[in-house]
């Protein structure tokens, strides 16, 4: 059962991907090729191509992208049989505004054409200020390109916290379901559920996962993100 209420003492994680870069800055780890990169899965069967288009949650903010979400979520893919391969377009600091800017050329530079793309910001508009109604505006943009272009999408949603006041909760919260049900979209409605309660699970900053946080992650995560992908043929 998933739970959508954020504790006083976790508001920061309602900021999640929000990290101190700059927007549109990349961590250090992002910008070299990864030296001990993991042992690859063998998997057999035609290769179903994944776009992770979000923010320092995605780009492994702290922890090497190597150790990010969509690096170990390509790896539980491939045990379930699953012949995954997960481009990683996470950028630190990035904001909806910012992804809706990028998107149509992170997608054309892919060499194939995603079976699905999982978008994951929204955390760094709140962190800057932006209301819903512009951060709806961003993925609205965003959800049209990918409509255009008939790409599946798996929106990773996430939750403002009670400081904020109720409207502007009732507002951002609602903005996820409300665009995945107009485009067709699949939903994980608060894809921390599995971790924002455990501090332990978190860097210092008590916004960016472990490698322990995103292990937890994507154990929880995998199956919907398996079941987001389109049957082959």
């Amino acid at each position: 059962m998933r739970l959508y209420h954020l504790s006083i003492p976790l508001l920061a994680l309602a900021l999640a991907g929000c990290g101190a870069e700059p927007e549109g800055a990349a961590p250090a780890e992002q910008s070299a090729e990864v030296a001990n990169a993991r042992p690859d899965i063998v998997v057999e069967g035609p290769e179903r191509h994944i776009l992770a288009f979000g923010d320092s949650l995605f780009a492994g903010y702290g922890i090497g992208r190597e150790n990010s979400y969509p690096a170990l979520l390509e790896d539980a893919l491939r045990a379930q049989g699953i012949n995954a391969r997960i481009t990683n377009a996470g950028i630190s600091g990035e904001t909806s505004g910012a992804g809706a800017q990028r998107l149509a050329f992170a997608l054309d530079a892919q060499e194939v054409k995603p079976d699905l793309v999982i978008l994951e910001l929204g955390g760094n508009d709140m962190l800057r200020g932006l209301q819903p109604d512009q951060t709806r505006a961003n993925f609205e943009k965003m959800l049209a390109e990918l409509t255009k272009r008939d790409i599946p999408v798996l929106l990773m949603g996430m939750r403002a916290p009670p400081n904020y006041g109720p409207e502007y909760q009732r507002a951002f919260d609602g903005l996820y379901g409300e665009l995945a049900q107009q485009y067709g979209a699949r939903l994980i409605p608060f894809w921390l559920e599995a971790i924002y309660q455990n501090p332990a699970l978190f860097q210092a900053d008590r916004i960016h996962p472990t490698v322990e946080g995103i292990e937890v992650l994507v154990e929880d995560t995998a199956a919907e993100v398996a079941q987001a992908l389109p049957k082959e043929g």
